[in-house]
């Protein structure tokens, strides 16, 4: 490789000079007004962005002009985009090799990430973005690598793996970002982050941010960041975007007050948060029983099994996703409803966090509270963080809104077949409004993975669109297809 592209200084990066001042909640900075190309000015237009969000005012001159950062703001807030334009503009596109790492805690957020990077990079032809993260199988990642890659969004134990196999060089990284880094802790990542870390040259720039602030982080940014700058952004939201209500339980009537709850409110999709996985097992049994359709998602469900609840979720056939918070770091719904606390968070910021996944880009949000006596005090710290009393409610003023059970809109079918079969989503779709001869308008989401593709349907159709599957050719070959609810009845009875 010629040396000459090297990625010596950094491509269109801020001279060093007095960070901008620090915006307020309340000022509307423009992205004009930071020092970025104007390829890139014209990518954020094109994008509808045009003003900052509270956490880029404050980050982005900052990481601009070149200082480490420790910056606290929550999912939702733009954080991504606060580091993804920092590191972008100290890329050097034409020379191939990785010169950006960002490490989550999870896939779901790796993909996300590196999905926002890949928006934002527009502006610059052929800028490579790898997702480096278990569940998916080593080799198609090593031979990407292989042909050069500038930015990698990976899982600490996937990049460890690589960096063990010496498939990841990062001779050449100036950008290391730790994102989410308090979820990374919380899921024992200290050491492997300390592992990857260590193999970043030291003149790099590292930005690490965080929606908490527990002890492991001060921990982190002693041993690797240099006189790190720190910004906050207070995590309350706007008590008119979000109402929230809060219900007082005894234990043993805890679970099945979910259920009244969502008979009363009538959300079309709700997380209901859950301090343990057992927790969150019991209330799915409840649920379940109850006619409601919901699954677990926590932190002993393989990636299969996890990768097919998010879809479910995400494609409305699902009414409830019941979490843990470890196992829903990352995740971002659109349009969610409703959030149900089924236990109070001893966090008070976490309880921010969790709400916060509802009533965003302007639309209103639900969050529902579960509380009993023994948890008073949490209620407590969380009234002192809201700057703001709770509204307690009565629980007899639950009752049913409706006799029609609470069901999703949509239903997801599994076809046998995926992207090693050259199957795209324009394949299925064809197949099902062409000779099939079903309306499009009453197709979902249509997912294509390796060996499967997962196709919504409205409800009132699914019977139809399986008998579609089974007489008409996908690709020019017949297809098997069935509910994906029986597949994953089937596996759990197994």
């Amino acid at each position: 490789m010629n040396s000459d592209f090297k990625p010596a200084a950094p491509q269109g990066a801020a001279p060093a000079q007095p960070p901008a001042k620090a915006a307020t909640a309340t000022t509307q900075t423009p992205f004009s007004a930071l020092p970025l190309d104007p390829a890139m000015l014209q990518n954020l237009q094109s994008l509808g962005l045009h003003h900052m969000t509270p956490i880029q005012a404050e980050a982005l001159p900052l990481a601009l002009a070149g200082h480490d950062l420790i910056a606290q703001a929550k999912t939702g807030s733009g954080k991504t985009a606060a580091f993804a334009l920092a590191l972008l503009t100290r890329l050097n596109p034409r020379w191939f090799g990785v010169q950006a790492m960002v490490m989550c805690p999870t896939r779901e957020l790796a993909d996300q990430v590196a999905q926002e990077i890949r928006r934002l990079a527009r502006a610059e032809n052929n800028i490579k973005i790898l997702t480096l993260c278990g569940g998916s199988t080593m080799r198609p990642q090593i031979a990407s690598l292989a042909h050069g890659a500038h930015i990698v969004v990976g899982t600490p134990g996937r990049l460890m793996d690589h960096l063990e196999r010496g498939t990841l060089d990062l001779s050449g990284l100036n950008t290391l970002v730790l994102d989410e880094a308090d979820r990374m802790l919380d899921m024992g990542f200290f050491d492997d982050i300390v592992t990857v870390a260590r193999q970043c040259p030291k003149d790099r720039q590292t930005l690490l941010f965080s929606a908490t602030y527990p002890e492991g982080i001060a921990k982190l940014s002693q041993q690797f960041l240099k006189n790190p700058k720190e910004v906050k952004v207070q995590a309350v939201h706007e008590a008119s975007t979000i109402r929230e209500l809060w219900y007082e339980v005894g234990d043993n009537e805890r679970l099945h007050t979910v259920s009244r709850l969502l008979a009363h409110h009538r959300p079309a999709n709700t997380i209901a948060f859950c301090n343990t996985r057992q927790q969150c097992r019991d209330l799915v049994d409840v649920l379940n029983a109850e006619g409601i359709e919901a699954q677990a998602l926590h932190g002993e469900l393989e990636q299969r099994e996890r990768d097919q609840v998010l879809l479910q979720f995400a494609n409305k056939s699902l009414s409830v996703l019941v979490a843990t918070d470890v196992a829903a770091r990352g995740l971002d719904i659109a349009q969610l409803e409703a959030v149900v606390n089924v236990d109070v968070t001893p966090d008070a910021e976490v309880h921010i966090h969790r709400i916060g996944r509802t009533g965003r880009a302007g639309q209103d949000g639900l969050a529902l509270n579960l509380a009993s006596m023994d948890e008073m005090g949490r209620v407590g710290r969380i009234e002192v963080l809201q700057g703001r009393e709770v509204k307690w409610q009565p629980l007899d003023s639950l009752t049913p809104a409706s006799r029609e059970p609470l069901s999703p809109p949509m239903v997801t079918l599994q076809i046998l077949g995926g992207r090693k079969e050259k199957i795209r989503p324009g394949d299925v779709l064809g197949a099902l409004t062409g000779e099939a001869g079903l309306e499009g308008s009453r197709i979902g989401k249509i997912n294509v993975t390796d060996f499967h593709t997962y196709v919504a349907v409205e409800r009132g159709i699914a019977q139809d669109a399986l008998r579609a599957l089974a007489s008409v050719k996908v690709k020019g070959k017949k297809v098997k297809a069935r509910l994906l609810a029986d597949v994953i009845r089937e596996g759990r009875d197994a």
